[in-house]
């Protein structure tokens, strides 16, 4: 019997469907302005990831099965993922010069997720590649209905181990490097790149999708930390979302800043002061939050952000920090264009990996990577819709 979804070294058949067997999807030629138009690169674009990168399986559906019914797919790609690999591959797209630390199969996968990455731009000289076992893996079902999408990873065999990595390979990786961005996982690799990162003193982005075994000993070395809209609340057990901001910078103090990304409601930032102003006012994080979302306007439909001036940070029971505190609003993409939120939190990351290469301002920051993270919302999977560098809806935010 034929199974929905096709396994995972199977050779992709033509269906009724509407079907995509490359891995690198036809990428827009709209929207796109002139190199002349656009700011200079940064002069260090050099980033590096250790993460994961896979196989997406994207199952488009009228509406969200039922325990038991039996569907047909509305569309069916394949394509790359992993949470390393899409933001790295945004980075590229925006003109980064990305590099890879992973580990996939010399499987048909595994072949197909480097040849991927590489036509992106990424640099994979340091992915290492298993001769058994298998790439990791997804199946991705995509709710026309509600625009959500339901995953179901499996993955990768054998995990990769700090043994994989040379000494060579990791000195060669870290060479030059603006900035190191972490996912979370292949924790013990991942802690053996970021403590010789913090060694150069090359600046670290640890992602906090979910809480993750090994994820407490990297937020220990990040100076930047990105996290999904449940983790702070999770991660610190405070009652609300500011206070758990409030709480990872008391409990963290390398971190300058951390951001909580709430999908379509934008996303919050607090930036650590470092030189406090002997006025500073002191005032509680959750009244201060209330009163920047007054401050927005509801009618504008880009991403906007507006900020609180430097403030003593008081979270009950937490502790204080001084601070700035933003709101980030996302961009109110019309349902006709909204086709899947895969990979939109992956795209907000390689876009703020840009902005730490750029030396951008917070304020430039967040409403350029929502806008980064929208675009990516257009179409199917984590990656076709990611924008490159010359997108017009990206000229207002890079100009």
């Amino acid at each position: 019997m034929l199974s929905l979804y096709p396994t995972p070294n199977a050779t992709p058949l033509s269906s009724p469907t509407t079907f995509s067997p490359s891995f690198s999807p036809p990428r827009s030629t709209r929207f796109r302005m002139s190199h002349g138009s656009l700011p200079p690169l940064p002069e260090n674009r050099i980033v590096l990831s250790v993460g994961t990168v896979g196989v997406d399986f994207l199952a488009a559906v009228a509406s969200y099965p039922n325990p038991d019914d039996k569907i047909r797919t509305t569309s069916l790609t394949v394509q790359g993922g992993g949470n390393a690999g899409n933001a790295l591959t945004c980075a590229a797209r925006l003109g980064l010069s990305p590099r890879l630390i992973s580990k996939v199969a010399n499987d048909t996968q595994g072949r197909a997720i480097l040849e991927e990455l590489q036509a992106d731009g990424v640099d994979t000289s340091s992915v290492v590649v298993s001769e058994e076992g298998n790439s990791p893996f997804t199946y991705i079902i995509v709710d026309n209905e509600t625009k959500t999408r339901t995953c179901i990873h499996t993955p990768g065999y054998p995990p990769m181990i700090p043994s994989d990595l040379s000494q060579t390979s990791l000195s060669s990786a870290l060479d030059g490097a603006r900035v190191l961005y972490l996912d979370g996982r292949i924790h013990e690799t991942a802690l053996l790149v970021a403590q010789e990162a913090a060694r150069k003193n090359v600046p670290i982005l640890v992602e906090g999708e979910r809480i993750r075994e090994g994820l407490d000993d990297l937020l220990k070395l990040a100076d930047y930390a990105i996290c999904s809209a449940k983790f702070p609340q999770a991660w610190t057990e405070a009652a609300s979302v500011p206070s758990a901001l409030v709480s990872i910078l008391v409990r963290l103090p390398k971190i300058k800043f951390v951001i909580v990304t709430l999908g379509e409601d934008g996303c919050i930032m607090l930036e650590r002061s470092v030189d406090e102003a002997p006025q500073t006012e002191e005032m509680d994080v959750d009244s201060l939050l209330e009163l920047l979302k007054q401050r927005k306007d509801d009618n504008i439909a880009i991403p906007t952000c507006v900020s609180s001036p430097v403030t003593k940070l008081r979270a009950n029971g937490v502790g204080t920090v001084c601070g700035r505190l933003f709101v980030g609003t996302a961009e109110k993409v019309p349902p006709s264009e909204l086709q899947d939120t895969t990979g939109a939190g992956d795209s907000f990351i390689g876009a703020v990996l840009y902005a730490i290469c750029s030396n951008m301002l917070p304020e430039k920051m967040l409403p350029f990577a929502a806008q980064v993270a929208a675009t990516c919302c257009r179409a199917c999977g984590a990656r076709t819709g990611l924008p490159h560098r010359t997108d017009a809806r990206l000229a207002s935010f890079l100009s």
